[in-house]
């Protein structure tokens, strides 16, 4: 491995690029960040980033962050919002792909790294599931991360050397996403719709930027997709039960049916999305208690020495510490 001292990250000012820039400044590498205008850039600021104002969806931004820099990290996306037309989907998560590959290009940088998600391989059907799995992508944010991370590949099938990872649900101190769910578990009522019998991989945000810098680093990481997870995985009810045990409450029993509430969701977005109304109830929130995520991350382990330390029931620890040390608990 050899230690860059120059890397530009995308998504930055997000958790998990967030998280990326603060360990790699402790490394020692100088950071520089592409930030939307208005950004809160106080925590990159205080890391002594450099900071390039532009949006991914510039190419003469991107270029212009990119210039003289050894490693891109490329984080950045739009997720899940039904505020979004379909067409800013594909401008970010697409878009900003083909941005970030012709400036890696235009200034030869040595290695650029990919975030995707294991939301490709949508619903999956054999447990676990690989790299090799086939692809399943469930709604817009999946089918638009596919075609950027396909993009990317064809990019590496014509030269460019960098890799690509896929995370699982990434959480820990910091994250806002799962927040919901530990409220909704501490204030006694979690539904578990449909029984919480499906499987959820997790990736604790520690574990997940050692896998991403190792993807920067590794000799054998270039031309290569990753499956970047913790070492365990169980049902939603297993997670629901340890969420519950560290917040010390009683463990979520109600478990309805859930096609009621996904013909809800999808009279909601019916009714909605035409008028650029986000709906109080989503399709996708409803296949969280539905689709299945199991994966084996053997290949990262074998080729990079990936070795993620934290469990489920640790990672939930700190992230309710975290929590309640900020006031969201």
């Amino acid at each position: 491995m050899s230690e860059p001292s120059r890397v530009l990250v995308t998504g930055a000012t997000g958790f998990t690029g967030g998280a990326l820039a603060a360990k790699l400044s402790a490394q020692g590498c100088q950071v520089v960040a592409l930030v939307r205008r208005g950004a809160d850039v106080q925590k990159l600021q205080k890391l002594g980033a450099e900071l390039v104002i532009g949006d991914i969806t510039d190419a003469t931004a991107v270029s212009t962050a990119a210039k003289g820099v050894d490693i891109i990290y490329h984080i950045a996306a739009v997720y899940r919002s039904a505020g979004h037309p379909d067409s800013y989907y594909e401008a970010v998560n697409v878009g900003g792909v083909k941005n970030v590959i012709a400036a890696a290009q235009q200034h030869n940088v040595r290695r650029t790294v990919h975030c995707s998600t294991i939301g490709v391989h949508g619903d999956i059907k054999h447990i676990p599931s690989d790299e090799q799995s086939p692809f399943n992508p469930g709604d817009i944010y999946q089918v638009t991360k596919l075609a950027g991370e396909q993009l990317f590949a064809d990019a590496m099938g014509q030269g460019l050397p960098g890799c690509i990872f896929r995370p699982g649900a990434i959480y820990g101190p910091g994250d806002l996403r799962l927040l919901k769910m530990f409220k909704q578990i501490d204030r006694g009522f979690f539904p578990l719709f449909g029984g919480g019998k499906n499987l959820y991989h997790l990736s604790y945000i520690d574990d997940l930027t050692d896998g991403i810098i190792l993807c920067g680093e590794h000799s054998a990481a270039p031309g290569e997709a990753f499956i970047l997870c913790s070492n365990e995985y169980g049902s939603l009810r297993e997670l629901a039960n340890i969420i519950a045990a560290e917040l010390g409450v009683a463990a979520p029993k109600f478990a309805p049916p859930v096609w009621p509430l996904m013909m809800l969701a999808r009279l909601c977005e019916a009714l909605c999305k035409p008028f650029g109304i986000d709906p109080p109830l989503h399709t996708r929130r409803v296949e969280f208690f539905v689709k299945s995520r199991a994966f084996s991350n053997a290949k990262a382990r074998r080729l990079l020495g990936f070795d993620p330390k934290v469990s489920t029931e640790e990672g939930v620890r700190r992230t309710v510490v975290w929590y309640r040390e900020n006031g969201f608990l």
